[in-house]
């Protein structure tokens, strides 16, 4: 017969020690408290190198202790999860330390003023002036294209998901899967020789809104046919039952159900062509001046403005001033969009009642 005792202690055996909660963070702490003294010792005066020694003391520290307290089968979990933390550190650092830079940067001259004026009658080194002719040709350009991209993009993943069979959806889905690596230079080489030389229409805000419809056309069509095909066949089926047309099957019931997902597939394909400089540079080329007609006439644009800016600044000056507070700017309205997409995904989600 077992004790109470003896039944204790074969459970703690079983359970075997454990660290406590706190032990990733004084592991953590240790390794960047060593890491700075061997940077010191060794004359290393680049953070970046410090963060590396602190990361690989972490890690190493972590299976060490681990191992001897928990065993190794715990120690190689532990492992593992330090190097996930290792990796999105290596990921958040750059990204943070871009988002401050421009935070930092931008933000000297960003006001109503500059938001609100163009660049008329104003050289690159005299300061003053704004993004108002540039931020209105943004929102006009990435408008165009996104009416151009959008309804062709989806149609096509509907054709793809729901009529889609042999060869020719075979060569839709090729062709789709080919547009989407290709660089925003080439389509912006195309839209110069066919629209401009070729048709003679001249440089415009439009033709810039071609070259970055192509580039929108296959993140709309990925992205609305996996939200297609996230419908469930019971609702098509369903409908189809009680004698409904399929086209209006796809109308009111798998557009409806899938419309928070491609509004978001939308939204970051918009986000994805806002900061494209290639095509603008090549088909929209730009100017000082106000320009509210996008079919006549050259353009400006917020890439095109931030490339024009810094390349007369030298480096200094209120010109590089300037490009910082667009390029703030313009990670604003991508942010913004992502947001957006963000709150009609949401929004949108399917509601699961109780």
């Amino acid at each position: 017969m077992t004790t109470p005792a003896a039944t204790h202690r074969r459970r703690s055996s079983l359970r075997g020690a454990s660290l406590p909660k706190w032990f990733p963070l004084a592991v953590v702490a240790g390794s960047v408290l060593l890491a700075v003294v061997i940077g010191l010792a060794a004359g290393l005066h680049s953070k970046v190198q410090w963060g590396v020694i602190a990361a690989l003391l972490a890690v190493a520290g972590t299976y060490v202790i681990a191992a001897r307290v928990e065993g190794r089968r715990q120690a190689r979990d532990r492992i593992a999860t330090s190097l996930i933390w290792v990796c999105f550190l290596l990921a958040v650092v750059p990204l943070a330390s871009l988002i401050w830079a421009t935070v930092k940067r931008g933000a000297k001259v960003l006001d109503g003023y500059f938001l609100s004026h163009s660049m008329a009658g104003v050289a690159d080194t005299q300061p003053g002036g704004g993004i108002y002719h540039a931020l209105l040709g943004t929102l006009e350009q990435v408008g165009l294209a996104t009416l151009i991209a959008v309804p062709i993009g989806v149609l096509t993943a509907i054709y793809l998901v729901e009529y889609g069979r042999g060869r020719l959806a075979k060569a839709v889905t090729f062709f789709v899967d080919v547009m989407t690596g290709i660089p925003s230079i080439v389509a912006g080489l195309f839209v110069l020789s066919f629209w401009i030389l070729i048709l003679k229409m001249g440089y415009s805000g439009f033709a810039g809104s071609l070259s970055l419809a192509i580039l929108m056309m296959p993140v709309v069509v990925r992205s609305t046919e996996e939200m297609l095909k996230l419908v469930p066949n019971e609702l098509r089926e369903a409908s189809l039952a009680l004698g409904v047309p399929k086209w209006r099957t796809i109308l009111k019931v798998v557009l409806p159900t899938s419309v928070g997902g491609i509004a978001t597939g939308v939204m970051l394909a918009v986000a994805r062509i806002t900061g494209e400089t290639a095509p603008v540079l090549l088909l929209v080329w730009g100017t000082n001046f106000i320009n509210t007609n996008p079919f006549k006439d050259p353009q400006a644009s917020l890439p095109l403005y931030i490339y024009q800016q810094y390349a007369n600044s030298s480096g200094y000056g209120a010109a590089y001033d300037r490009a910082w507070a667009a390029a703030l700017t313009l990670i604003a309205f991508v942010m913004i969009l992502n947001l957006v997409a963000r709150g009609i995904a949401r929004w949108k989600a399917p509601k699961t009642g109780r």
